[in-house]
């Protein structure tokens, strides 16, 4: 079954702030700190207007996140985007697929 763009997002988003939180916390389950932002990600995702058309984040001319929680989450992806690919190697390859094809259109 073909997921939509939002839900793949919001999986990986999820998978990354989990990443990151275990490697930094050192928690099993999520932190306080890290449960919040994991909601506050996933309740933008689906709230993005663009919606399945959504560019990425980073190059998206509405800046949706509060600058705090816009930190924080580039936090998480600094850490974990770049260990995606041996935990998720899946998730990883349709991440930059996302991004590259959203660049081709956007050319």
């Amino acid at each position: 079954m073909n997921k939509s763009r939002i839900k793949r997002e919001e999986e990986t988003v999820v998978v990354m702030i989990r990443m990151y939180c275990k490697k930094n916390h050192g928690q099993i389950h999520l932190c306080d700190e890290c449960d919040e932002l994991e909601a506050y990600a996933v309740s933008k995702l689906r709230k993005c207007t663009y919606g399945n058309n959504k560019p990425a984040c980073s190059k998206c001319k509405t800046h949706c996140y509060k600058p705090a929680m816009r930190e924080k989450i580039k936090r998480v992806m600094r850490h974990s985007g770049p260990r995606m690919i041996f935990y998720h190697p899946v998730m990883a390859v349709m991440h930059i697929y996302e991004k590259v094809k959203g660049d081709m259109e956007s050319v």
